[in-house]
Formats: C-alpha cells, structure tokens, sequence
C-alpha cells in the first residue's frame, strides 16, 4: 500500500493489486475479452471488452467486496461486514461474505432496483432500507455497527475495495498487452482508480480514459477542479444507476494522479451503446456499463485508430425497464 501521512487518504499501488489478485483468485471468474468487429466500426478503433457482466453476482464488485472480505482478521471477521449499496456492492459483500461464513447487512435505497435487491438476498445478506441521501445512508449503517460490531467495508472509499478492482485491469493488459488506451465507468471512483494505478504501474505510456453521464456529472468536474464536486441536481435523471454516486478524496486523488481524460456522455448515447451492445456483441451490459462505449461514440476521446480495453462493468439489469421499451 502506498500509506500518505493521512492513513484516509492510503492507496494500493501496484504490487497491493497483484496480492490481492492472488487472494481473490479461489472466489472470482477470470472474466472473458471479447472483441466486435460492428462496434470498432462504430468507434473507427480496435476495442476489447472486459466482460465483468460475466462476473460473480454479476459485476465487477466481485473483486473489491472479496478483496475486502477475505482481508479481514478472522476475530473481526465474525462479527461480519455491513455496507451501503445501490445493489452491485451490496451483492458483493453479501457474497463475499457467505463465501467466508460470516454475516453481512446491506444498506440500500428504498427505490433500487428490485434485480439488484434480490440479489442481495439471494447471497443470503440482510436488507436495511434507507433515504437516497448520504446522510440517512451513513446513518443506517452506523447503526448496524452499534448494534452486531460489524465492520464497515465502503463500496470504494477503501484502499482493499480499489485493490480488487484494479484486478480487472491487470487481466485485460495481461490478455491484451499491447493496448493504447483503458476506458473504465466512474461513479464513486473505485474501478476507475484501480483501473488507472494498475495501468500506469504495468505501463506509464497507456492511456486511463473515465467515462461518465453527464446528468451525474461530478466526478469529470471533480477532476477540473482538484476537489470533490457535489452531485449535480439532476442526478437522478440519468438510466445509469450505479454512477449516481459523487467521489471521496481518496478516489479523486488517484483518479487526478492517474487519470489521462475524464468525459462526459449523454444519456442518448448511454442507451444507444447499451443496445448497440445487446445487438451487435450479443451480451447484456447494464446502462453504467454502456457508458465508457458511450461516450467512445460521441468521440469524447482521441480514440481513431488506437487500441482501446473497455471495462463492462456489469450485466445486471431489469427486464421490466429496459431503457428503450
């Protein structure tokens, strides 16, 4: 770990990503790269995408939550682990955590979407509903930690969570080692800032694009200005739900130190590659997914003719509101 004087601030670097690769390696798949010849047409690059919709529970989160989890000491471990999560997260530590034998509480939103819920309770988590704030989520699961001495695990702001995610890059370079450029989402930071450490310590020379919606635009005016930006008033406004979340200092300074261009998409263009995705690729990607090809589409970053690692970062999405019904 890379420990700054402010331990809040601490950082994998990364032989901190490559020890918990090894870690994660018994609970984790190691996710397909798929290539398609009518999306490169599209974008007018080669791209190679890092399926983490074919994930464990069905995203990337798998990684940072195992990572976390498998991390802990085992006198704390038992007390279990609780979080708060729009979904992905939350069935990731859910997981994680039957996967060690340990209890986990999941803090969510009343309005997440109900895929996203049943997974959590399908890895056997208990459920506790909270206000979409930040506040009545903090304080749902502060709760929780008074009451059973479960340990708080962050859906990113935990240098162990952004060392598992980092994982999914060292993968994608070590399938693809010639690669110009890595695109990845950014809601909270996480991905993006694993994402980024892992490329620039296999590589100095390779490209860390992030992509976001513009409706949740924080984190591309975050990077602009070299402090965390509250979410924009229309956040809610944007299909991609698990972008809807601002960054910690902690992830803002990987992403400012690693980070090559930071853009923006709108939300025509997130259903658009979200479908072109379905149609043309033949796999399901969830609309936080479709956001890094989205952008890539309206030509946010100088990506002719380069080779280009897209993150999907995940698949899991409901049926019953698909964007284009």
């Amino acid at each position: 770990m890379n420990d700054r004087l402010d331990p809040s601030l601490a950082l994998p670097d990364l032989a901190a990503i490559r020890a918990a690769h090894e870690r994660i390696r018994p609970h984790v798949h190691r996710t397909a790269v798929i290539t398609c010849a009518a999306l490169d047409a599209e974008v007018g690059a080669r791209l190679w995408f890092k399926c983490e919709n074919f994930q464990r529970i069905g995203a990337f989160k798998a990684r940072g939550a195992s990572n976390a989890v498998f991390s802990l000491d085992d006198d704390v471990a038992r007390r279990g682990v609780v979080t708060h999560s729009s979904g992905n997260h939350g069935a990731a530590i859910a997981y994680a955590a039957r996967r060690r034998g340990i209890p986990a509480w999941v803090v969510m939103p009343e309005g997440s979407a109900r895929v996203k819920q049943e997974n959590v309770r399908r890895f056997g988590a208990t459920i506790r509903h909270s206000g979409m704030d930040a506040a009545s989520r903090a304080a749902a699961c502060a709760e929780v930690e008074r009451d059973t001495g479960a340990t708080m695990i962050h859906p990113f702001d935990n240098a162990s969570v952004i060392a598992g995610q980092g994982t999914a890059a060292v993968e994608l370079c070590e399938s693809v080692p010639d690669l110009d450029a890595i695109v990845a989402p950014v809601g909270g930071g996480g991905l993006l800032s694993g994402t980024s450490i892992a490329a620039k310590g296999l590589r100095r020379d390779l490209l860390v694009w992030g992509a976001e919606p513009a409706n949740a635009g924080d984190a591309a005016q975050s990077f602009r200005t070299g402090k965390v930006e509250p979410l924009p008033a229309g956040v809610t406004l944007t299909i991609a739900d698990g972008l809807r979340t601002p960054l910690a200092p902690r992830t803002l300074g990987a992403i400012r130190a690693h980070v090559d261009a930071l853009e923006t998409c709108g939300e025509d263009a997130i259903v658009r590659a979200m479908r072109m995705t379905w149609e043309r690729a033949k796999i399901v990607v969830e609309a936080s997914a479709a956001v890094p090809l989205a952008c890539l589409l309206e030509g946010r970053y100088p990506a002719a003719g380069k080779r280009i690692g897209v993150i999907l970062s995940g698949g899991n999405v409901d049926l019953e509101r698909l964007p284009w019904q």
